[in-house]
């Protein structure tokens, strides 16, 4: 049989387009009217019983060539359920009127197969068929039902792709003889690949003095660290040589650590390798003294070539890789944007439309805040003065909305003029004050000041700082958060209580440390919560 078109038999909606695709299916194959009805209706009246009492149910409908003389349409419907014993009556119906239905019920799994003979089998030709399988492949949408599902079946074989795609990356990781992960800037180990997992005994966290100490050699240690420091200051690769252990002995490696870029040429972390080159190296010692050690340096040398080469190529595999992973959810989130389009409020909420969104958008906003807590740099930029008073007062107007749903009370005193970078500046008390408004269940109260008398610590009474404070009245937190509440994706209440993915404070914590200043905060639960922002005066 040639399937023409398939169809999940769900809901209600579902049987309006069995019947329909049914009967056009019959009327292009030119059966007359009455044969039209009775096999639509036929399939109509089994496709109900499944969506009524069944479960798994699957129609498909396509043509069947017995010979060149000979051809029908069959619609075969499946299922989970002895559909036959639970309603017998229909049926009984669908036979009496088609006249050619066949039914078993075998292994969990029910076979219902309806006929109907073509009354011009020699006009239904391959190229007839074509026509057939283009139509129902092309056809405009019966409603906006029929276009959500078309669309979901998209979203699906995208999902598929991806998944596909993620398979192949991590195969080619796990199997290629490189000791491979990926490090981000503050030292935290995003992923490593079975090659590294298989050969450290302990599960490698964090790239540091005291985790590399236990498996690279302690005179190789200091090199290790000084170029991992210089190549995430001067944002270069490094290649250098290091002794890892293996079991009783150490084995010479090639390290390289090569700048992850993203698609915008911003980096996000970095991509740090081990290629075992202890052969070579013990033949340049065996060797060194030999007559022949040029040939060898040489071979080692081009050896060392191939190696730089396959660096190169792994720092192309990280960008496609960032690449594809990316790629999908933005024909996911324009997908979801064009099926929405024709959807009333109560369609969406039928087909769980709105949480695909959120979940999408979610996903969405999660890479749009990691992309910016990645992008907080200093590099090629300068100091200039940048006065709070106006940066307050952009920020108050960006939040005007909010403030005016809250009915909130925003107190300001004067603020000084800093020096710094305005975006980030910005972003950093943009941040605080919208979280003091976030997360507040009274009418809140916000006041933003600068006075160093109520900060009562060091940097504080040393004078060398502006110090600003921004209170509120909100829901406060315990004392016990104040060792990770500046740490990435921390939060400290589910997401339905309050939005955002953890990492504002995280982006706080960043901007303040490149302007060589500090933030901290006091708070009581109920109380509310006081952030002090220390800014250098020069």
């Amino acid at each position: 049989m040639k399937e023409i078109v398939k169809i999940n038999l769900d809901n209600e909606m579902d049987l309006i387009l069995a019947h329909k695709r049914s009967m056009k299916i019959a009327e292009m194959c030119g059966m007359p009217s009455s044969s039209q009805t009775r096999f639509s209706t036929a399939v109509s009246e089994v496709a109900r019983c499944s969506i009524a009492k069944g479960k798994n149910s699957l129609l498909v409908l396509g043509i069947n060539i017995i010979k060149a003389t000979q051809k029908e349409i069959v619609a075969i419907l499946t299922d989970a359920v002895d559909l036959k014993s639970c309603n017998p009556e229909a049926f009984s119906y669908a036979a009496k009127i088609s006249g050619n239905i066949e039914y078993s019920y075998f292994n969990n799994q029910s076979v219902t197969r309806i006929s109907q003979q073509v009354p011009s089998p020699g006009l239904l030709s391959e190229t007839k068929i074509k026509v057939l399988l283009d139509y129902f492949k092309y056809e405009p949408p019966l409603s906006p039902y029929d276009e959500i599902r078309k669309k979901n079946i998209e979203l699906i074989a995208l999902s598929e792709k991806l998944g596909e795609s993620e398979n192949r990356y991590r195969q080619l990781a796990n199997t290629i003889p490189v000791l491979i992960c990926i490090v981000n800037e503050r030292n935290h180990v995003l992923l490593k690949n079975e090659s590294l997992e298989n050969h450290l005994k302990a599960p490698l966290l964090v790239f540091d003095k005291k985790s590399l100490s236990t498996f690279i050699h302690h005179d190789d240690l200091a090199v290790i660290l000084e170029g991992w420091s210089k190549a995430k200051s001067t944002r270069s690769d490094f290649l250098g040589e290091t002794r890892i252990k293996s079991g009783d002995t150490y084995i010479w490696h090639l390290v390289s650590i090569i700048p992850n870029k993203a698609e915008d040429g911003t980096f996000s972390s970095w991509l740090i390798n081990f290629v075992d080159i202890n052969a070579q190296k013990m033949i340049v010692e065996t060797l060194k003294d030999n007559s022949e050690l040029k040939i060898i340096q040489g071979e080692l040398e081009n050896a060392n070539s191939k190696l730089l080469f396959k660096n190169k190529e792994l720092e192309q595999f990280a960008y496609i890789a960032s690449h594809d992973l990316q790629e999908p959810l933005r024909k996911i989130m324009i997908m979801l944007s064009r099926a929405g389009i024709h959807l009333s409020e109560e369609q969406k909420k039928q087909y769980y439309f709105d949480k695909i969104t959120n979940a999408a958008g979610r996903l969405s906003n999660l890479i749009t805040d990691v992309l910016n807590y990645s992008r907080i740099d200093i590099k090629e930029q300068h100091f200039v003065e940048v006065d709070l008073n106006e940066t307050i007062s952009e920020i108050l107007g960006d939040l005007s909305m909010v403030i005016e749903e809250k009915n909130a009370v925003i107190n300001i005193n004067p603020l000084p003029r800093v020096l710094g970078l305005h975006t980030q500046l910005r972003q950093l008390l943009y941040n605080l004050v919208n979280n003091a408004l976030k997360f507040n269940t009274d009418q809140p109260t916000v006041t933003i000041s600068s006075d160093s008398a109520e900060a009562d610590d060091t940097l504080a009474a040393s004078g060398n700082y502006h110090v600003i404070s921004i209170a509120d009245n909100g829901i406060g937190m315990d004392s016990q958060y104040s060792g990770r509440i500046f740490d990435m994706f921390q939060r400290l209440h589910e997401r339905d209580q309050y939005g955002g993915n953890g990492i504002g404070l995280a982006l706080c914590r960043r901007i303040i440390e490149n302007h060589n200043g500090a933030i901290n905060f006091t708070s009581k639960p109920g109380e509310g919560t006081t952030f002090w922002v220390y800014i250098p005066k020069k």
